[in-house]
């Protein structure tokens, strides 16, 4: 057997599951190292607010000589980050809520249904994903102006809905064409109406589906700044990306409490990120076998 042959490994009561031998030692070295670059620059940012801007200005690239938390501490007990934490929460809520709700019922009619243009109409929302949100920005500015919804919260969920739009339908639509049709027509004998087999059929078993899209809605709505830039001009209404932005400008020559206010605004994105990681894969790979 060669080295580079797939190992298999039998446990009673068990099927076989291929194992595939040890990797190249350089390809771990290479993972290592470009792993150490991503983090590099988060780790200098969280240690920078712990110190002092004298030990910034004195040794940039050193280690906290005390450790200070009273630049934490200042942001924390402050009004401003709480309320950008609030804004961009209920921005990232309404959104997922309408993208996911809207994208869920327009991808069962393309992914159930058949219909003159259901496959133009499927190609249009699959060209949504060529339009990044830069290029439709000073037109999108005038809509929202023109609708008066300028400094609101609405003026940035409803264009990040639609523009969340083709990507749940795109992920939706494998899920939901993978149902068998004899489930359908089994609801429809015991009398299950249209509706009632999408609310107790359709939307349990496209429940990993939805959960993704929920998720990559819910993140890119968080990270959004492009679109609160041009809509919110009012302090009490910045989310958190904007607020970064904004609080370094205040405090450019405080450049430890810009740090530690960079940290905190990273922390609940991470967070979400690494307890769904699972749930957005999984999601994505089903979406790849239907």
């Amino acid at each position: 057997m060669t080295a580079t042959s797939v190992l298999v490994t039998r446990r009673p009561g068990r099927s076989a599951r291929p194992r595939l031998p040890w990797a190249n030692p350089a390809v771990y070295v290479v993972a290592a190292v470009a792993i150490g670059l991503m983090l590099a620059p988060i780790a200098y940012i969280i240690v920078g607010g712990f110190r002092t801007n004298a030990q910034i200005t004195t040794d940039p690239s050193g280690l906290p000589q005390p450790w200070v938390v009273s630049n934490y501490l200042d942001v924390l007990t402050g009004g401003v980050f709480w309320r950008q934490i609030l804004n961009s929460t209920l921005v990232a809520l309404a959104t997922t809520a309408g993208a996911v709700s809207l994208g869920l019922m327009a991808a069962y009619t393309l992914a159930r249904y058949r219909f003159a243009g259901r496959g133009v109409l499927y190609a249009f929302f699959a060209a949504g994903l060529m339009f990044p949100l830069t290029v439709a920005i000073t037109p999108l500015y005038i809509v929202i102006r023109s609708l008066g919804l300028m400094n609101s919260l609405g003026g940035v969920i409803l264009p990040q809905i639609a523009f969340a739009l083709p990507t749940t339908i795109i992920i939706l639509v494998p899920f939901l064409r993978a149902i068998p049709d004899e489930i359908q027509e089994a609801a429809f004998i015991d009398g299950c109406s249209r509706l009632g087999f999408f609310w107790r059929m359709v939307l349990p078993l496209s429940l990993p589906g939805v959960i993704t899209t929920g998720i990559l809605a819910f993140i890119g709505s968080w990270n959004g700044y492009l679109l609160p830039l041009f809509i919110l001009n009012d302090d009490a209404a910045f989310t958190l990306p904007l607020g970064v932005q904004s609080f370094a400008s205040q405090y450019s020559v405080d450049t430890a409490k810009v740090l530690a206010f960079t940290s905190l605004s990273m922390i609940p994105a991470l967070v979400f990120f690494s307890l769904f990681e699972r749930r957005i894969v999984g999601g994505l790979t089903g979406a790849v076998k239907g």
